[in-house]
C-alpha cells in the first residue's frame, strides 16, 4: 500500500513538473511573439557600420559603462590587471613598446612618447609628460596590425595581455580617448549604449564585412600557395621567423608568412573583389567591369547573405557606400587617402555571383541594391529608405587609424543620423551604428569563445531609436550576427547558418 502511495505523490509531481514546464515554455512563447508584434512598429532598420575602434578606445570612460574606469571621474578599476606580457607570454613589460610603423609621423601626431610611458592604458589625447599635448582625435595615428591570427595572438586566449607585444604599432594599442568629445557619445548618452558587444569575426574589415551580411568566411578554391599563411599546431598562433625579435621591446615580430589565407584555403585577410570597382585593375583588353584575374582577386562567392534571405521574403534592401560611383567612374581615388579614399574591400556584396557586372541580371541587381552615398541622401528626404539600409562611410570619414581620424568621421556619421531623424521615416525607424573591428586597439573584455572565426574583441555599438530605451547602457552579450537576428527576427526570414546562438538579438535595447 506504501509503494502504490509513493508511486502515486511521484507520478503526481511529474505531471506537476511537466505542467509547470508547459505554461513556462507556453508564456515564454507568448512574450515573444508579443515582442516580435512590438518589433512590427519597426518598418526601417538602418546599420551604420564605422571602422576600426574597440570599445575601451572610444568608450573606456563612458559613465556607467564596463570600461576603463568605474565612474566618471576617472577612478581606475585596476590597472594592474591590464598589464601587457612580452612575446615569451609571461613576461611583464617595463615600459610600453615603440610604435614600429611610425616613420613618417609629424608634430601634430608624433607618438615617440610612448616608449616612455608605463605598462598600462594611457590616453592618447592627453600626453602624460606635457600639458595639453597628446594627439588630438581630429589627427590620425598611425594605424595597427589588425589580421585574423594576430588578434587571436593578442587576445591570448582571453587575457588580452599580449596586443602590445603582437602589433607592428607597440604601445599605440593600449591607447583611448576621452570620447565625450564626440557627437555619437551624446547620442550613446541619451539612447542605448551596448557594452558587451563583440565584432564577428577575428581580424580586420574584410574578413568582418562578410559576417556583417552573411555570418560567414569565404572560401579561395584551389589557392595558390603563396596565399595561405603558415601557422603553427595551436592553429591560432602565426609562425615567427627565425629573424624575429625575441622582445617587442627591440622591434615588431616577423612571420614566415602571414597571408590572405587560411592553410585550408579560407579567405581572412584582405582581398581584392573580382569586380570592379577593386583595388585590382581591368585587365589589359579584358572587360572594364571586371579585375584582372591573373593579380588573384577573391573568385566570386555563392553562399546565402542576408540581402538572399530578405530578397526570398520579398523585403526591398539597399548597401549604400560613400563614393560608389566616384569609385567606378574614377580609379584613382581607390586606396587614395588624398581623395574621398575609397575602400574596396569594404563593401563585402560586390564579391558575390550574385552582382556580376558583367551578366545582365547581375547589373540589375546592382542597380537594385548597391547604391551611392547621394542615393542615400535623396532616398532619407524623400522618405523612401527601403525596410533594411545598410551605410558604409567613405575611407576619409570612417574613423579608420592611419587615414581618418575619430572626429571626421563623428560628425559625418552623427549629421547622418540627424538627416535621418528628420526623415518622414524616422517614427518607425531602428538605427544601429557599430564598428566592423577593434582595428588593433585593446580592450580588456575578454570575447566569449564560440567557434573556430569569432568573436573577437568588444567594439562600441549604439542603438537609435523612438522605441530604443533611453539613458541605457545595455550589457547583454552581442556580435556582429546580432544585426542579423534582430533583421531576421523583424522580417520573419530563414535564419542564415553561421548566426551565433548564444548572441542576443538586440531586442534588450528597445523599450
Amino acid at each position: 500500500m506504501a509503494r502504490k502511495h509513493c508511486f502515486r505523490v511521484k507520478w503526481q509531481l511529474s505531471v506537476m513538473l511537466v505542467l509547470s514546464l508547459l505554461s513556462a515554455w507556453s508564456s515564454s512563447i507568448a512574450a515573444q511573439k508579443k515582442g516580435d508584434i512590438s518589433l512590427q512598429k519597426i518598418e526601417t532598420i538602418v546599420v551604420i557600420y564605422s571602422e576600426n575602434r574597440s570599445f575601451d578606445n572610444l568608450y573606456g570612460m563612458f559613465p556607467g559603462a564596463n570600461g576603463i574606469f568605474k565612474n566618471a571621474n576617472g577612478t581606475p578599476t585596476d590597472l594592474n590587471s591590464f598589464k601587457q606580457v612580452d612575446r615569451d607570454g609571461v613576461t611583464p613589460l617595463a615600459t610600453l613598446p615603440a610604435v614600429w610603423n611610425a616613420a613618417n609621423t609629424s608634430a601634430e601626431n608624433n607618438v615617440s612618447f610612448i616608449p616612455t610611458l608605463t605598462n598600462e592604458p594611457f590616453r592618447i589625447d592627453a600626453r602624460p609628460d606635457v600639458i595639453h599635448g597628446g594627439i588630438m582625435p581630429d589627427k590620425a595615428t598611425p594605424d595597427l596590425v589588425h589580421r585574423f591570427y594576430n588578434n587571436q595572438m593578442q587576445i591570448n586566449d582571453g587575457k588580452n595581455n599580449m596586443f602590445a607585444a603582437w602589433s607592428d604599432a607597440g604601445g599605440l594599442t593600449m591607447g583611448y580617448y576621452d570620447g565625450s568629445v564626440m557627437q555619437l557619445w551624446k547620442l550613446a548618452k541619451k539612447y542605448t549604449l551596448a557594452d558587451n558587444f563583440f565584432m564577428g569575426a577575428f581580424g580586420g574589415s574584410f574578413l568582418n564585412h562578410f559576417w556583417l551580411i552573411a555570418a560567414s568566411t569565404p572560401i579561395y578554391p584551389d589557392a595558390p600557395e603563396n596565399l595561405k599563411s603558415r601557422v603553427n599546431k595551436s592553429g591560432v598562433e602565426l609562425t615567427l621567423a627565425e629573424n624575429s625579435p625575441a622582445s617587442s621591446i627591440t622591434g615588431k615580430a616577423i612571420y614566415v608568412a602571414d597571408q590572405a589565407l587560411t592553410p585550408d584555403g579560407y579567405a581572412v585577410n584582405t582581398v581584392q573583389p573580382p569586380y570592379q570597382p577593386s583595388g585590382i585593375p581591368p585587365a589589359l583588353n579584358g572587360s572594364a567591369q571586371l579585375a584582372d584575374s591573373t593579380k588573384h582577386p577573391l573568385p566570386p562567392q555563392n553562399f546565402k547573405t542576408i540581402g538572399d534571405a530578405l530578397s526570398e521574403k520579398g523585403v526591398n534592401w539597399v548597401w549604400y557606400a560613400g563614393a560608389w560611383n566616384e569609385a567606378l567612374a574614377h580609379r584613382n581615388i581607390i586606396y587614395n587617402n588624398k581623395s574621398s579614399n575609397f575602400q574596396a574591400h569594404h563593401q563585402p556584396f560586390n564579391y558575390f555571383k550574385r552582382f556580376d557586372p558583367a551578366t545582365a541580371a547581375g547589373s540589375l541587381e546592382r542597380t537594385r541594391h548597391l547604391k551611392d552615398y547621394a542615393d542615400l541622401q535623396k532616398d532619407i528626404v524623400a522618405g523612401m529608405l527601403p525596410p533594411v539600409v545598410f551605410y558604409k562611410p567613405q575611407g576619409n570619414l570612417n574613423q579608420h587609424p592611419g587615414y581618418a581620424n575619430v572626429i571626421s568621421g563623428d560628425a559625418h556619421i552623427a549629421q547622418v543620423i540627424h538627416e535621418l531623424q528628420k526623415s518622414p521615416q524616422w517614427k518607425k525607424m531602428a538605427i544601429i551604428v557599430t564598428y566592423d573591428e577593434n582595428g588593433g586597439f585593446w580592450d580588456h573584455v575578454a570575447p566569449p569563445k564560440a567557434d573556430r572565426w569569432g568573436p573577437g574583441t568588444r567594439i562600441p555599438a549604439i542603438i537609435i531609436s523612438p522605441f530604443a530605451k533611453t539613458h541605457f547602457v545595455d550589457h547583454t552579450f552581442y556580435d556582429t550576427t546580432s544585426i542579423l537576428k534582430f533583421i531576421t527576427r523583424r522580417f520573419e526570414l530563414e535564419p542564415l547558418p553561421g548566426i551565433r546562438p548564444q548572441a542576443g538579438d538586440l531586442t534588450n535595447a528597445f523599450q
